[in-house]
């Protein structure tokens, strides 16, 4: 069971990213989380580094879609002036959100890898619906009241991990 919990790999931010060491694994889509992982949860628009980092996806014919548990509005804001496509109202970690993503793309599970910032939303719902995941680390350190609370199980499952050798990044 806590394998789902379990990041594939785990990274500062997702500019340690390359389309180059994506494509060396085979993967030709990214499920993306928004907030604190594209851009802090209360920025609404994209910085112009996230907007470089999805050109340099693009140009190299990797596919992104980005999936979020927020508004459609927040989520809409956010991903049109990127000509990205979005799920709203994902509901992670149900797989559905995910899965949709993926038949968008027109690409298989194995294609494809999920990253975010959180082990209770993005982690477990990629890893359960069967993709590659990478956490990353959150850009900031604050966040909406239900992902505080995500955040202090996180902690303690983090926490248990690093005790029974299963991870070793720090926080």
């Amino acid at each position: 069971m806590l394998k789902y919990f379990l990041p594939n790999e785990h990274v500062k931010s997702v500019f340690e990213i390359t389309p180059e060491e994506l494509k060396e694994k085979g993967i030709k889509g990214i499920i993306t989380d928004l907030d604190n992982t594209l851009v802090a949860w209360d920025v609404k628009d994209a910085t112009p580094e996230i907007i470089k980092w999805f050109q340099l996806m693009e140009e190299n014919d990797i596919k992104v879609t980005i999936i979020s548990n927020n508004k459609e509005e927040r989520v809409k804001i956010f991903s049109e002036p990127l000509k990205t496509p979005f799920v709203y109202s994902a509901r992670k970690p149900l797989g559905l959100a995910f899965k949709r993503a993926a038949k968008q793309m027109e690409l298989s599970k194995d294609e494809i890898v999920v990253i975010g910032d959180q082990i209770l939303t993005d982690v477990l719902g990629g890893n359960s619906a069967g993709f590659y995941t990478i956490l990353v680390v959150p850009i900031v350190q604050t966040d909406g009241k239900i992902t505080r609370i995500n955040r202090q199980i996180e902690r303690r499952i983090l926490s248990w991990m690093r005790r029974k050798g299963m991870i070793s990044w720090e926080e």
